[in-house]
């Protein structure tokens, strides 16, 4: 392999893409965009693909796309010195003015790191300077707890790339250097600069303060950035169509964004508020222009049918002649006109997210729906002749017994009951597979004070699932390790002090036990740790909109089996609880 390979490489790829974007680097501000895992994964995120289209957007601003190479050939660029170079020019990433990272899932973080190093950078951002690009770490993790990545990145973009992206252009636009550029960006919603910071911990190695340093202008908390509404936008969609990918040519289109239902557990549901739907009219258009490159649509949200005219969405996108494919669906939302819609565009198969077996576990966690529901949505899914469903499980959530485990065995059952009596008719039975993972407490939740069940009894819980679910016909249920949720918790729940692991993680290869005892860590301080009694959290630096007092009497709620609202009413309580978090002030104490 040799820098030739490397660019005939790109070029193949590019030829099979419909919708990139190629500008002349001229005077443009240069911009790599980074997703921290291979094209294959990366081309299948909607943000990463709604944030190409932001940059692109800018007339005077040249947004080409990198990916982590496969690990083969990462292994094999790292030992010929072979730099990381963009998509569309082939240039150098480390001749950029910025780059930007998209970044999804903690398990990621090694690849950001990674990724500065084959682009020839240094990896922490205190040893670089006016020489390099500007590193900006964006995406869905980073407004819940950026501080594991702070030491990496130069600015911390917290919140939604449509007020983000062009704040971030306008302050690079107006030039000045790097530390002007810093100034800019801390006095606008949504921007943490990590090194106007100190970060001070107490006796007990518990973040005691993240304060900002004498003289730099930076807030004392930074606001999360969010837009008071969608009605005006367009809403994140594919833009560049590739067979290269998990979804193949698929458009994906966020219909609505946030959920009212505030499932105490749920980070999205939170930080996503208030719930705002994107324009029919215009979804509808980009369906359209699409359906030369697409033959399925992907309808993105966390709650899709809180849009309100999901109904005649859908009907126009069967008359276009799409499959449709949605999210998970929420039980209480499903109706026969909308089933009967999706089985009309070919699908066989829906998802939802019981989320327990017993309704006293789902007072627990707010999910305002019962098994008597469920049951009477999943007959009517059947009867509707959609043959399989999708479940989604958790276990080690608060207060959980083994009742709890068999409840969610005997409502598998009862499903299953319903799935044989209706695939009779028919003479083919269809598929219940299920997914359990464990609860990892999220920062900006509800549950962001309790420690993690510890992985030995996540693992009995799994091997006893396992064991009363065995032997069940067409009934299939994949669990995941436990091992695996302890170390996404710590990514999850750390502080600055984690960079060092995901640092020795990203050089040997994943071995995260030991990545972490040569970092020095106490990985079950971060993990294991009751919060109560903690004055500062270490993700307290961005402030999501959500009053800690809010929250903390939702955990006390859910302690004691309550529900908070049930139904259409915690759509009203959701809107002024996130009333700060769209930049109107108000919010909930």
């Amino acid at each position: 392999m040799n820098a030739n390979d490397l660019r005939e490489r790109a070029r193949a790829v590019l030829a099979r893409e419909v919708g990139h974007v190629r500008k002349p680097h001229g005077d443009r501000i240069r911009v790599a965009l980074a997703f921290p895992n291979t094209y294959f994964v990366g081309m299948s995120s909607l943000g990463m693909q709604s944030v190409y289209r932001l940059f692109n957007a800018h007339d005077d601003v040249a947004c080409e796309r990198v990916f982590l190479p496969g690990r083969q050939e990462l292994a094999e660029q790292a030992a010929r010195g072979l730099r990381l170079i963009t998509l569309e020019s082939q240039a150098p990433v480390a001749d950029a003015d910025i780059l930007a990272f998209s970044v999804s899932f903690e398990w990621d973080y090694p690849n950001v790191v990674a990724m500065l190093r084959l682009a020839g950078l240094p990896v922490r951002a205190e040893e670089r300077d006016g020489r390099h690009p500007l590193v900006v770490i964006g995406g869905a993790v980073t407004f819940l707890n950026p501080e594991p990545l702070a030491p990496f990145a130069d600015v911390i973009a917290a919140g939604e790339g449509e007020v983000l992206v062009p704040a971030l252009v306008d302050a690079v636009r107006r030039g000045g250097g790097r530390d002007a550029v810093f100034r800019r960006l801390t006095a606008t919603r949504g921007f943490y600069v990590p090194s106007f910071y100190d970060v001070r911990y107490d006796g007990d190695g518990r973040t005691a303060a993240i304060a900002p340093l004498e003289g730099t202008g930076a807030p004392a908390v930074v606001h999360k950035a969010a837009l008071p509404a969608t009605s005006l936008l367009e809403p994140p969609h594919t833009s560049v169509f590739t067979p290269d990918t998990e979804f193949g040519s698929r458009l994906l289109v966020e219909v609505v964004r946030g959920c009212a239902n505030l499932c105490r557990f749920c980070w999205a549901g939170y930080n996503y508020l208030p719930v705002r739907a994107f324009p029919a009219p215009r979804i509808l258009e980009i369906a359209a222009a699409a359906r030369a490159y697409a033959g399925r649509v992907g309808l993105v949200s966390i709650a899709l049918c809180d849009h309100p005219e999901i109904e005649a969405i859908l009907r126009r996108l069967v008359e276009m002649g799409y499959g449709i494919t949605p999210a998970s669906l929420r039980v209480e939302d499903l109706t026969p006109t909308i089933l009967g819609l999706l089985r009309q565009s070919g699908e066989r198969s829906v998802t939802i997210a019981p989320e327990t077996g017993s309704d006293r576990l789902r007072r627990v966690i707010n999910k305002t729906v019962t098994n008597e529901e469920i049951l009477d949505r999943a007959d009517l899914i059947f009867a509707t002749g959609l043959e399989n469903l999708k479940l989604y499980f958790m276990v080690g959530l608060p207060t959980e017994t083994d009742e709890d485990l068999v409840a969610i065995r005997d409502l598998t059952l009862e499903i299953r009951e319903r799935m044989v009596r209706h695939a009779r008719a028919r003479g083919r039975l269809g598929r219940i597979v299920g997914s359990v993972n464990a609860l990892i407490p999220k920062p900006g939740t509800a549950f962001q004070w309790l420690p993690m069940e510890d992985p030995s009894a996540t693992d009995r819980k799994m091997k006893r699932l396992r064991a009363l679910l065995a032997g069940i016909d067409n009934v299939y249920f994949t669990m995941k390790s436990e091992r695996h949720s302890y170390y996404q918790a710590l990514l999850s729940l750390g502080d600055r002090r984690v960079a060092g692991a995901i640092e020795r993680a990203e050089r040997n290869g994943g071995r995260w036990r030991e990545a972490v005892r040569e970092a020095g860590l106490d990985a079950g301080a971060y993990v294991f740790r009751d919060r109560a009694a903690d004055a500062v959290l270490p993700w307290d630096i961005i402030d999501g909109g959500m009053r800690p007092g809010f929250l903390r009497t939702e955990l006390d709620k859910g302690l004691r089996a309550e529900w908070t609202m049930a139904g259409r009413d915690a759509g009203r309580l959701a809107t002024v609880v996130a009333d700060d978090a769209s930049g109107h002030g108000g919010g909930c104490s």
